[in-house]
């Protein structure tokens, strides 16, 4: 595969809190050919329901949006923990707008995310679940995430079933 151009050292690429208006972008990249694949909602309800609560999370600072030229590329978010006993850890989630993918960004919404995460909310761990098979699982193991538990056949699509990932990162 042909090296794309990294866009993060541009001075076209910023990164910002997400608002509420990100909503279109990010139900247009869930909406992309196979990114559903990627996530476990499949419905244009499930769609929603999962856009309403990743997008509650920007009311709380815990969730970046990368811009370039202005525009809305991809969206990092920290699923916050509403309890005490659980709140030094989170969920997160990333999406890449496909035409952004392997420039750099998903990179930097990471590093970012991980820097708010330990700095502003003072977490000590953050993890990630995913499917067998998506790309994410190499930048992941490059920013020291490690695996901690695997199911296999975790996903039905048709006949094909994908397995479950979940991964940690002290922070």
């Amino acid at each position: 595969m042909k090296k794309r151009e990294k866009l993060t050292d541009s001075a076209a690429f910023d990164l910002r809190y997400t608002h509420l208006d990100d909503g279109p972008a990010l139900r247009s990249w869930l909406e992309a050919a196979h990114m559903l694949d990627w996530f476990p909602m499949s419905t244009p309800i499930e769609v929603d329901n999962a856009l309403q609560v990743w997008l509650g999370f920007c009311r709380l600072n815990s969730s970046l949006t990368a811009t370039y030229e202005g525009s809305p590329c991809a969206v990092g978010t920290l699923f916050l923990m509403p309890y005490r006993k659980v709140a030094h850890h989170c969920l997160f989630k990333i999406i890449v707008a496909p035409e952004f993918q392997r420039r750099g960004i998903g990179t930097a919404i990471l590093r970012n995310l991980k820097h708010l995460a330990k700095n502003f909310f003072h977490l000590e761990l953050m993890h990630i679940e995913f499917f067998t098979g998506n790309p994410i699982e190499a930048l992941l193991k490059k920013e020291r995430f490690r695996e901690f538990a695997r199911q296999e056949h975790f996903v039905k699509q048709g006949d094909r079933y994908w397995g479950r990932i979940l991964m940690e990162c002290d922070l």
